[in-house]
């Protein structure tokens, strides 16, 4: 039995390095793939086996994930807020300790949550009945205060809106496969990548250079934040940063670390979500749910190591691939990159969700692009799941 938990673990850590690397395949996907064919293909598996895979995969999906994200422009929903600090510092030949930064947030949110995730448990199980009540009242509210962080208010509040109702009609009206994916590649994704091959980005040659780290404020920032998105549907680990910012104020490296994180810190507290109040915040508690129904004690004990051992493999392995990305990024041909991940994208979304994804996607592409624009912070863009999120509640 512990060659075979040995090997889950080995293979969830690779798969988590894929998704991780690879733009548009988002751990959520393969979680969903895993449920389909889980009835069939895995059926003789022990479901530990099983959850010891998804863990280690998602764990380790939250510190590679920055690689492609800082180096390529290219993120998810849980990294969009690394492009700015994090492409600044690469156009600076300072990608490595971006990517640093994020890695070692990211540890750090591994020990936190060992730590804290007793005391959570207590805590979440006193006072979820009344946050229950108050979800719809918290999520405006939330969305709200993001936007009053901007300075252009106004416009804002127009790409929020846009988005959502982008997002409503997505998720509520469209049949396609994935809607999620089309809907975020082109938001985040895709509208990054247009924007570098119309910038005619060039990257200087990087220096591997072991990067100065604070991480008292962006840890505090992180600690605070994290939960609270984990129990509010809709909230991201996106918007837990800005949280997390507001409340520990940061430099643009403590924000890089702070990411790190709550990226982290988001996923772990996911399950300790769907062990106290059988609620799923990520694909991968979805995927667990799905497989063996709700968590009890002894399993969420298991997850807790797993993510320990996981993450501390993941931690040397992105450091060692943010090492030799660093090497070679100078020395490609950024745009045609940037093209040839473009057109990656969008096969894939035209294979996964058919022609009326590829639309979705062309749209929502063009919404990420007047956002960046318009020179708002691209969180507001999460309007596409907070608003059908609010709706849900309210009626």
């Amino acid at each position: 039995m512990l060659i075979q938990i040995l090997i889950s673990l080995l293979i969830g850590i690779l798969a988590g390095t894929f998704t991780g690397l690879i733009p548009g395949i988002h751990i959520n996907l393969i979680s969903i793939f895993i449920i389909s064919i889980s009835t069939s293909l895995f059926s003789s598996l022990n479901p530990i086996l099983i959850i010891i895979f998804i863990t280690s995969m998602a764990i380790t999906h939250t510190f590679v994930d920055f690689i492609p994200s800082i180096f390529l422009g290219c993120p998810d929903t849980d990294t969009e807020l690394s492009i700015l600090p994090g492409h600044e510092l690469l156009k600076k030949g300072q990608g490595y300790q971006a990517i640093i930064l994020t890695c070692y947030g990211s540890l750090a949110a591994i020990f936190i949550l060992i730590l804290i995730f007793i005391p959570s448990i207590l805590l979440i199980k006193n006072i979820y009945d009344f946050i229950e009540i108050l979800i719809p009242g918290l999520l405006i509210f939330c969305s709200l205060f993001l936007i009053s962080r901007e300075t252009k208010k106004l416009y804002s509040t127009l790409i929020f809106i846009i988005s959502g109702i982008l997002g409503y009609l997505v998720l509520n009206y469209s049949s396609i496969n994935q809607p999620l994916l089309p809907l975020l590649s082109g938001l985040f994704g895709s509208s990054m990548l247009i924007t570098s091959i119309k910038n005619k980005t060039e990257i200087p040659e990087q220096k591997i250079k072991k990067p100065k780290i604070k991480l008292l404020k962006p840890l505090l920032g992180s600690l605070i934040a994290s939960p609270i998105c984990s129990l509010l549907p809709g909230l991201g680990s996106g918007q837990a940063a800005i949280i997390g910012n507001t409340i520990s104020k940061t430099n643009k490296k403590g924000f890089l670390v702070l990411l790190g994180a709550t990226n982290t810190l988001v996923m772990g507290f996911s399950f300790i979500t769907l062990y106290l109040i059988s609620k799923t915040r990520t694909g991968a508690a979805v995927a667990i749910k799905e497989i063996i129904g709700n968590l009890n004690f002894n399993l969420l004990i298991l997850i807790i190591v797993i993510i320990l051992v996981s993450g501390l493999i993941a931690f040397f392995l992105t450091k060692k691939l943010a090492r030799v990305s660093s090497k070679i990024i100078s020395k490609i041909n950024y745009i045609k990159l940037s093209i040839t991940i473009l057109i990656l994208l969008s096969i894939m979304i035209l294979i996964i969700s058919d022609f009326l994804g590829l639309i979705i996607f062309i749209i929502s592409t063009i919404i990420g692009l007047f956002c960046i624009q318009l020179k708002v912070r691209r969180t507001n863009m999460m309007g596409c799941l907070l608003i059908p999120t609010i709706i849900l509640y309210l009626i």
